[in-house]
């Protein structure tokens, strides 16, 4: 996943940054929320936002985008653990609430909660003879276990993550790489290529002009 982590304290911010990146998720970091309003048209899969900054509150921000109708899952990181604030957190726009202090482990838990409601909530997503299992980071065609690289795992992720949605090149680079974006099209490209020769031609459409797209799952085989 391409995740958005609004977090001021430097240790903690970078701590969970590296755990979620080793984790396997593409991690762009602010400390500000003139940071994140600066990046909030870009594409995420997730925003993790602590409430109190030293510009403001995130749930006021929050609750600005719902208003804008902006959909993007959001996860609350505060260490305010009243029922009130946790009502409050929810009816300002977020998606779930994690108290501090807590354990990474248990955010990424969280994360894979998410992507499951993103996805639909089936542990698998059978895309014809192809079945992604993201929690696991498994694709198996025919029931065999296939190997992807990184780079390949990313792009599948992000389209599986967007199934019945046309991705647009730019939009897909960034959710491979985030901010460090050294990824060309062409390369982009070759990785859909390499996709398409692992787990079948049909898999990833390519829409002309628009970008690429994957069908809607059915049902695992």
């Amino acid at each position: 996943m391409r995740l958005l982590l609004l977090e001021d304290d430097p240790t903690l911010g970078e701590g969970l940054r590296d755990f979620l990146q080793h984790d396997g998720h593409r991690v762009d970091w602010c400390t500000t929320l003139a940071q994140a309003r600066a990046l909030v048209s870009e594409p995420y899969d997730a925003w993790l936002l602590d409430w109190n900054l030293p510009d403001g509150s995130a749930l006021d921000w929050l609750r600005s985008l719902r208003a804008k109708g902006g959909r993007t899952p959001a996860l609350v990181l505060t260490a305010r653990d009243m029922l009130s604030d946790r009502i409050h957190g929810l009816d300002s726009g977020a998606d779930d609430f994690l108290v501090k202090p807590f354990a990474p482990e248990e955010l990424c838990a969280r994360l894979r909660a998410l992507s499951r409601r993103i996805t639909g909530g089936a542990p698998c997503k059978a895309f014809g003879a192809v079945d992604v299992r993201l929690a696991d980071k498994e694709v198996r065609l025919h029931g065999q276990r296939v190997e992807l690289t990184a780079r390949e795992w990313a792009v599948l992720e992000a389209l599986v993550l967007r199934a019945g949605r046309t991705v647009s090149a730019p939009d897909l680079q960034a959710l491979v790489l985030g901010l460090d974006n050294d990824l060309n099209s062409n390369a982009l490209q070759v990785h859909v290529f390499h996709l398409r020769s692992k787990l079948g031609k049909d898999l990833i459409q390519t829409v002309r002009g628009l970008g690429y797209r994957m069908a809607a799952p059915g049902l695992p085989g």
